[in-house]
């Protein structure tokens, strides 16, 4: 709370005898001024004296806050005195006494070099009385307006390029009971023609290989462990041996894994959720309530209205073995990818011609690539949002918010376009909508909490931004500490931000403006203005460094 003493000399009009009113105490608050959100307030006290303000006196009291180029006026308020015809806010003449009033302004950055006065009409019956614009307090501070959307990264929505890619072709061979030999209707099966094929295939294609061969054997949970585990080992051995004889015949070189089941109750569980059968509920809780092989087997068997079912569909499925070929299929190499993106983009696929977009850091060339995947991939959202990254990054707002709103057409719940609308949306102070697109971006790979601490700070809900930020170490964490008067936490916060800019320095010259560190001030100020000379001419107006403004050294720091 500040006070400034003022005379109202002319007032003089408004008292009952005529003499000048006596000096009077003044409270603004806050002073100087501060800007939170968009706004800047304050609150004016003043004091009518004692036996000073005439009955049938009119004052009209409005704030106004002055800047080089214009002024913001506030909303005014009336006083009048206890016989006055006009309505306003009545002044007893016998008690004087404080009164209060608000004023709002819609913050322009020319502010930052303001002062604060009250513009007073005066009228007394019918005479009116010119009293001169009187200051009653300085400047605003702007620190928070130091918070800025680009302070936070945003997210790109990455391609799903794989250069290996994983194929699988599997087949059965099925046994009868209590059996392992194999029969020639199984060895011929349209399964076992479909494995041999992809099998030749991985081997002479030149963009595949055999990654892996696997021949399991097993046994149906059912009757003995050890028989079952016999028929599991002896299944897998001739399948195996088989399949080893096919692959020397086609002059396939590939290693065979091998392993068993004794009893395939996982086997057992899938056929049966998959199953039609009758009461299979109670059958699946009986493998849900027992562990014990043997112990599910007998519970199963008692059910003997179901079993005869189980064992006629269920059981045959499971008394084989499965040979199961795994190829790898070998996209394009980067130079292959680089060269058809440039030349010939309609020959790759979305997610490689995505992938493309990674491979050069020239943001041209990028920009040229999600273009083109926007022209021949119309519905793929991901290029929208890349394209509004990189508008973003060049400066351009309002075409980075319009990348982003196509993109949201397509996919209006994906967590990381919205964050990224989000930010933009800050950039360019529209805090409602940036709210809503945030709101929608949980889930997202970008730092969220780092977004909601800019919104709330830039909303001025400094307490909030401190939840938001936790321990992040950037800029617009320590302006919210700052606004929160934590100087300390400040001061370590900027000396721990990553990649320190120009703004991270003139933060640290505020921090110590405002701890009286004389030396901090020049030393950080001096590193901001070499970083971005445009800093000084803020420098030369912030009221952050009034008391500074004065001295040499600073003066040649900001000349």
């Amino acid at each position: 709370m500040k006070k400034i003493l003022f005379f109202i000399s002319a007032l003089a009009v408004l008292t009952s005898c005529g003499t000048a009113v006596q000096p009077e105490a003044v409270t603004v608050n806050p002073s100087p001024l501060v800007v939170v959100g968009d706004q800047v307030d304050a609150e004016i006290t003043g004091t009518f004296p004692v036996k000073k303000f005439a009955k049938n006196a009119v004052l009209t009291v409005t704030p106004v806050l002055k800047y080089e180029g214009g002024e913001a006026v506030g909303k005014a308020v009336v006083y009048v005195g206890e016989k006055a015809k006009e309505n306003g806010q009545v002044v007893s003449y016998k008690e004087g006494g404080k009164y209060t009033q608000n004023a709002t302004f819609a913050y322009v950055p020319a502010m930052e070099k303001s002062e604060l006065y009250l513009r007073f009409t005066a009228v007394k019956g019918k005479k009116v009385v010119e009293i001169p614009d009187m200051k009653v307090a300085d400047g605003v501070v702007a620190t928070a307006k130091l918070a800025e959307a680009a302070d936070v990264k945003t997210q790109i929505t990455p391609d799903k390029f794989q250069r290996i890619i994983q194929e699988m072709q599997e087949a059965d061979i099925h046994f009868l009971i209590q059996q392992s030999t194999l029969r020639n209707s199984e060895l011929k099966s349209q399964e076992m023609k479909d494995l041999h094929a992809a099998i030749k295939d991985a081997d002479t294609t030149a963009n595949k290989a055999i990654n892996k061969l696997e021949v399991a054997g097993y046994a149906s949970p059912d009757g003995d462990v050890e028989l079952n585990t016999k028929l599991a080992d002896a299944r897998q051995a001739k399948s195996q041996k088989y399949l080893q004889k096919q692959l020397k015949k086609a002059k396939v070189d590939a290693t065979i894994e091998s392993n068993i089941t004794a009893e395939d109750w996982a086997g057992f569980q899938k056929a049966m959720e998959a199953s039609n059968i009758q009461d299979k509920e109670l059958v699946l809780r009986v493998l849900s309530m027992y562990t014990d092989p043997e112990e599910r087997e007998n519970q199963i068997k008692n059910l003997s209205a179901v079993y005869k079912t189980i064992a006629d569909e269920i059981l045959p499925e499971l008394r084989r073995s499965r040979l199961i070929l795994t190829t790898d299929l070998i996209g394009k190499s980067d130079e292959e990818i680089a060269t058809l993106a440039n030349n010939n983009p309609a020959e790759l696929t979305v997610e490689e011609l995505l992938y493309a977009a990674t491979l050069t850091n020239d943001a041209n060339e990028k920009m040229a690539i999600y273009k083109k995947v926007a022209e021949l991939f119309p519905n793929e959202y991901r290029a929208y949002n890349n394209m509004g990254m990189l508008y973003f990054a060049q400066g351009n707002v309002a075409e980075a918010r319009r990348s982003y709103v196509k993109a949201l057409q397509i996919e209006p719940n994906n967590a990381d376009v919205n964050y990224n609308a989000g930010i933009a949306a800050l950039a360019e102070n529209d805090l409602q909508q940036a709210e809503q697109y945030l709101g929608k971006a949980a889930g997202t790979e970008g730092d969220l909490n780092a977004a909601m601490g800019t919104l709330y700070t830039m909303k001025g809900d400094y307490a909030a931004a401190k939840s938001a930020y936790g321990n992040k170490a950037s800029n617009n964490a320590a302006v919210q500490q700052i606004l929160n008067e934590d100087y300390a936490a400040a001061r370590q916060t900027l000396a721990k931000v990553e990649k320190p800019n120009a703004t991270t320095a003139y933060l640290a010259a505020v921090v110590a403006a405002r701890t009286n560190d004389r030396e901090a001030v020049y030393s950080n100020l001096a590193t901001a203005i070499q970083r971005n000379a445009a800093l000084k001419a803020k420098a030369q107006k912030d009221i952050e460094f009034a008391k500074f403004q004065a001295d040499e050294k600073f003066q040649a720091i900001v000349k």
